[in-house]
């Protein structure tokens, strides 16, 4: 495994959102208030992206945080728990927590 000093320990989350496309913009809108609102100001939080599928039925977000002790504590913050479980009502949720094996750049 090829990590550089700068990721390593990171943890990643790739949280994949399946949604009727009538609710994919309901979807990113609950997301982006839970992120903007209260996980972004969590210990540990690194940094994240929010993807759209182009036919509508996917959301994905691409998170980083510093352990994965830091993303559970997040997850038992009650800030954004009721954005997440509106999510759920309309939505459904794949999580997967991953570790960064190599990042390619561009070839000089």
């Amino acid at each position: 495994m090829i990590r550089s000093a700068e990721t390593s320990g990171l943890v990643t989350l790739i949280n994949v959102f399946t949604v009727e496309p009538v609710n994919q913009q309901r979807l990113v809108d609950l997301l982006i208030r839970a992120t903007d609102g209260v996980v972004n100001r969590v210990p540990g939080f690194i940094s994240s992206t929010l993807h759209r599928s182009i036919d509508g039925t996917k959301v994905t977000m691409y998170a980083q945080w510093r352990s994965a002790e830091d993303y559970q504590a997040m997850r038992e913050n009650p800030g954004p728990l009721p954005l997440l479980q509106e999510a759920l009502t309309f939505a459904t949720f794949e999580p997967g927590m991953y570790e960064i094996v190599r990042t390619f750049k561009p070839a000089s």
